[in-house]
């Protein structure tokens, strides 16, 4: 395992800048964020050139990415178009070396046969290039419901999950429903939570996330990958994102 810092940590600011950010708290790899209402790269962009999307992130620090994190924001996954930017974003991943494409999933609510259809599709495509789907397991999701989070991956081979234990804590899910992901991982997304409503981040320390117990359940799975820092940059913060990100990833260090 290694650990990794997240762009969205940094979403406010302009992806040179992020990418700085990163290498100045001593991060040596990144989750690169492809988000359609980001302020970085976007997936319209990327899909539509991937070439050009690379060349733009070997002009900044000598980061190693070690995922995408891609949201496409509500869109047909039926138009071509949008299946056409995917295929550029599998394209685009591969010149990179990254293996997991970290997604977002339908929302809840969602007929489960209409979801299995769709992923199914992606990990098919992703494969051929040989990348790993991971969709991020939020509670506004299917995969909020652990349940639904296990069928999924049960019944499409090859999929994985982006594994993030702070939309489970919020939800008052018991570690027994939980722990059946864990050979599932293909990614984490880890910061500190605590158990109210808008508790979602908060200082390192002052939350209720149990990070020793999420390693040594991904270490008995034997997961090689990222623990990624994900304390998202947002206005509401009551806190410094750069000290709070710093905080985590030597918390998360003293653990591997």
């Amino acid at each position: 395992m290694f650990v990794a810092c997240s762009m969205l940590c940094f979403a406010s600011e302009p992806l040179e800048s992020a990418l700085r950010w990163i290498a100045e708290l001593e991060f040596d790899k990144y989750e690169l964020a492809i988000v359609e209402d980001g302020g970085h790269l976007r997936p319209s962009e990327v899909g539509d050139d991937p070439e050009a999307a690379l060349l733009r992130l070997k002009r900044g620090p000598a980061l190693v990415p070690s995922s995408l994190h891609v949201d496409f924001g509500p869109v047909n996954w039926d138009d071509p178009i949008t299946r056409k930017r995917f295929d550029g974003i599998c394209r685009f991943a591969k010149g990179l070396g990254v293996a997991v494409l970290t997604t977002t999933a339908a929302p809840a609510g969602t007929p489960i046969d209409k979801e299995t259809q769709r992923l199914a599709s992606l990990v098919e495509t992703a494969a051929r290039e040989g990348l790993v789907i991971a969709p991020l397991t939020s509670r506004d999701s299917v995969f909020g419901d652990p349940a639904v989070a296990l069928r999924l991956c049960q019944a499409i081979p090859g999929l994985g999950l982006t594994f993030d234990p702070s939309h489970y804590l919020l939800a008052g899910r018991k570690d027994s429903e939980i722990d059946p992901l864990f050979p599932f991982a293909r990614n984490v997304h880890l910061r500190d939570t605590g158990k109210n409503p808008d508790e979602f981040q908060v200082r390192i320390g002052q939350g209720k996330l149990d990070y020793a117990r999420v390693v040594n359940q991904l270490q008995r799975y034997g997961y090689k990958r990222s623990l990624t820092v994900a304390i998202f940059d947002r206005p509401e913060n009551q806190f410094d994102r750069e000290v709070e990100v710093r905080k985590l990833r030597l918390l998360l260090e003293t653990l591997l």
